[in-house]
């Protein structure tokens, strides 16, 4: 058969894309070839589903060509994929992160009927991120993983069986990575794990995720821009929230991990906040950063949900003024406490998502309006293309320099970006 270059795909979040990057120089260094390595996703059956349609797709394309599945799916489900004809290989999250393994694919003949399934217990795991990679993201953003796995358990959520319990990376080898990707040009890092603002608690002396964010201001002074992927209000420290009003390289956008808008619901989620505190939140994140914006998770139709507890939801993108929401409907997730709740009916699912994404649309529309006439300091990434420091898509009529940091004058809006001179 002749050599084939690996490839790879990769299916749901930026942790699992950030990994399939360490995957490319892991399989590069291993001189394995002729693969296809697909990352998987678990945070819904749906994602499993795709999952799986995926790989037979591949198998369609290339008949003869390996084919390795790794990701939370296969953690969570190894025998599932296993079964499947067409996979070779399934290997699990902490498997698929280690130089040996790949090392021991590249053998002759290993890949085989004999051990098709390499995954072990990821709660033993203890350690994350050996594998740092310098510039994952485009010419102008890097992305960092700070954390890994998480020790809540929501409901709704299988991704701790996928990704284990936290582990934090320790601050003094997440200040030289970020130290070494402003060298080569980044303007902009985002720190990226699962659960972001449990970072530190199993480092000595508990840092919080507050003393990382100003330890990285203070010795990276040369870094531009640094950003927050998501992270749990409830659990933002003191430190965070200073340097929320005191930080102006701290970027005023912050991805919350909301959820749904009714006590209630929060209660039977599992989830550590009320609707008091979310809405608190966010009123004193914008009392120390007036031009701060908020993306949220917030999931329609979750078991039990009434339309009074819906309604509370939704009046929660407008109370706490979210501006960019990722509406999940609803689908039980076998093997979590949520599966086995009394379920809402699909139809009446589907129309309170619908209706949260266009409550969604509307805050777009309020906050795009809201920037014509004002300057902003956007970071290209493409050389027609942009987002300001609240994360907004800005589209320019001539090139500009890519990676770059430039000051423009919002004009107009449509199709759901800004519109610059």
């Amino acid at each position: 058969m002749d050599r084939a270059a690996p490839r790879f795909t990769t299916l749901g979040c930026r942790l699992n894309a950030y990994e399939t990057e360490a995957m490319k120089d892991l399989v590069s260094a291993a001189g394995l070839d002729n693969v296809h390595v697909v990352n998987t996703c678990a945070v819904t059956a749906e994602a499993v589903r795709k999952a799986r349609q995926e790989i037979r797709r591949l198998r369609r394309e290339n008949p003869r060509g390996k084919i390795v599945v790794t990701g939370c799916a296969a953690q969570t489900e190894p025998d599932r994929f296993a079964a499947m004809e067409e996979v070779d290989l399934v290997l699990g999250n902490a498997e698929k992160m280690r130089a040996e393994t790949w090392a021991r694919l590249a053998e002759p003949d290993f890949i085989g009927p004999t051990e098709k399934v390499m995954v072990d217990d990821i709660m033993s795991v203890r350690e994350t991120a050996g594998h740092l990679i310098d510039g994952f993201g485009t010419r102008s953003r890097a992305y960092v993983q700070i954390q890994n796995g998480c020790d809540h358990r929501c409901t709704f959520c299988i991704i701790p069986f996928g990704r284990g319990n936290s582990r934090s990376v320790p601050a003094g080898v997440v200040v030289d990575q970020i130290a070494r990707l402003v060298a080569r040009g980044y303007n902009e890092v985002v720190l990226t794990g699962v659960d972001l603002t449990s970072w530190g608690a199993d480092l000595p002396g508990e840092p919080r995720l507050g003393d990382l964010v100003r330890r990285i201001l203070k010795l990276v002074p040369e870094l531009p821009r640094l950003r927050i992927s998501s992270i749990d209000s409830i659990e933002a420290d003191p430190a965070l929230m200073a340097a929320i009003a005191e930080e102006g390289r701290l970027m005023p956008h912050l991805h919350l991990s909301l959820q749904a808008g009714d006590d209630l619901i929060l209660k039977r989620m599992k989830r550590r906040h009320s609707r008091a505190d979310a809405i608190r939140f966010c009123a004193e994140a914008r009392r120390l950063r007036p031009d701060m914006t908020f993306g949220a998770d917030i999931i329609a139709g979750f078991p039990t949900e009434t339309e009074e507890m819906f309604e509370n939801s939704l009046r929660l993108v407008g109370e706490c003024d979210l501006t960019w929401l990722h509406v999940f409907p609803y689908s039980p997730r076998p093997g979590t406490p949520a599966a086995r709740m009394p379920q809402v009916n699909g139809t009446a699912i589907k129309d309170r998502a619908a209706r949260l994404r266009d409550a969604g649309a509307a805050q777009v529309d309020r906050h795009l309006a809201a920037q014509v006439g004002r300057s902003h300091r956007i970071l290209m990434e493409s050389p027609e293309m942009g987002r300001t420091e609240q994360f907004t898509e800005v589209a320019f009529a001539g090139p500009r320099p890519e990676g770059q940091i430039v000051e423009a004058r919002i004009t107009g809006h449509a199709n759901g970006r800004l519109q610059a001179e």
